[in-house]
């Protein structure tokens, strides 16, 4: 069975026939094209899949397309501005070196803007603690608190 859905996707109105158990990460992969959601592990463990789902961070593979139905979505791709400028959270990551392999990264960096938008992260630990959730095997972690710390001035228009 199929069901009609209408969201927005990074700005854009999105309306799809999708199978009732067709996940939200494959519909904006598969669908929509919009592969910077990736899919590492497919039991919300790692995070590589998170998105922003009316403003909150959500792990779209543990979520039902039918279930973003009337929701505004933002991916990694919807981030950057139209000229190109990146998000200060993305711009943090580059210039901290917050990355290594890249796998992680979008997840990190939309689960990293939730966190400065909704949730405490004044300190390492709490950084730490808020990202706990998104698992990155390549960095050690270092400097992707730094990045979030970057990344949380600059969208707060702290200067560094």
């Amino acid at each position: 069975m199929s069901h009609k859905i209408k969201l927005v996707v990074n700005g854009r109105a999105v309306s799809r026939e999708v199978a009732a158990d067709r996940l939200l990460v494959q519909l904006l992969r598969e669908d929509l094209a919009l592969t910077g959601t990736h899919v590492g592990c497919d039991t919300a463990q790692c995070g590589a899949c998170t998105v922003h789902l009316n403003g909150r961070a959500v792990k779209a593979c543990s979520m039902l397309a039918v279930q973003a139905d009337g929701a505004d979505i933002t991916t990694i791709e919807g981030l950057a501005a139209k000229d190109g400028t990146l998000h200060p959270m993305q711009a943090a990551f580059k210039e901290c070196h917050g990355l290594q392999c890249g796998f992680c990264t979008p997840g990190m960096v939309m689960s990293a803007i939730d966190l400065v938008q909704h949730h405490d992260c004044a300190s390492e630990t709490a950084i730490r603690e808020g990202l706990e959730g998104n698992i990155c095997r390549c960095t050690g972690y270092q400097n992707i608190v730094h990045a979030v710390q970057m990344g949380a001035q600059s969208m707060k228009g702290v200067q560094p």
